[in-house]
């Protein structure tokens, strides 16, 4: 395992210690000893999450991925489990949390044995079914017909032949 000040360091990013930024913090623990992955300086590495929960935090603190930079991107299936891409060698790999290891234990027992398990225990490794994500793109402001606020181009929407954001948007659904 990484020392104790990464640890912290992840800790203090998040706010405090608990098994949802273990988690996280294995995943980086996890990506770095497999694909040897570290500090992501621009978008040389990406990460997919697929859920929204604390493990997140230890990977924007730890990896430097972030939404901002557009190498952090969520797609929400609710699962703890996260893809790497690594633009540079070509590798990419899916790390998920192995479900049911924590029936027996409380939250503090969960915590020690995230922690402190071997890797392959608490997760398993495959090569995702989906490729690398697109580069982040610049786009540019269109201003909403509705409301007078800016937003991206690639999130406006036409409706009645004017550009609309998505607040604005009057969705048309028929199907149930």
């Amino acid at each position: 395992m990484w020392d104790r000040q990464v640890w912290d360091k992840a800790v203090a990013f998040h706010g405090h210690e608990c098994p949802g930024l273990a988690i996280g913090f294995r995943v980086c623990e996890a990506v770095r000893e497999k694909m040897g992955i570290g500090i992501s300086e621009d978008e040389e590495i990406v990460c997919v999450t697929e859920n929204d929960a604390c493990g997140v935090d230890a990977i924007q603190a730890l990896l430097s991925c972030t939404i901002g930079k557009g190498n952090l991107l969520y797609r929400g299936t609710g699962k703890q489990a996260f893809t790497f891409f690594n633009r540079k060698t070509g590798e990419k790999l899916r790390i998920c949390l192995k479900p049911g290891k924590n029936k027996d234990m409380d939250r503090d027992q969960w915590q020690e044995y995230l922690l402190n398990a071997p890797i392959d225990e608490i997760f398993s490794f495959i090569e995702p079914h989906y490729d690398f994500p697109e580069r982040g793109r610049l786009f540019s402001t269109v201003v909403c017909e509705l409301c007078g606020e800016g937003a991206a181009e690639a999130k406006m929407h036409l409706q009645d032949g004017k550009p609309v954001c998505l607040d604005c948007f009057s969705n048309y659904n028929r199907v149930w």
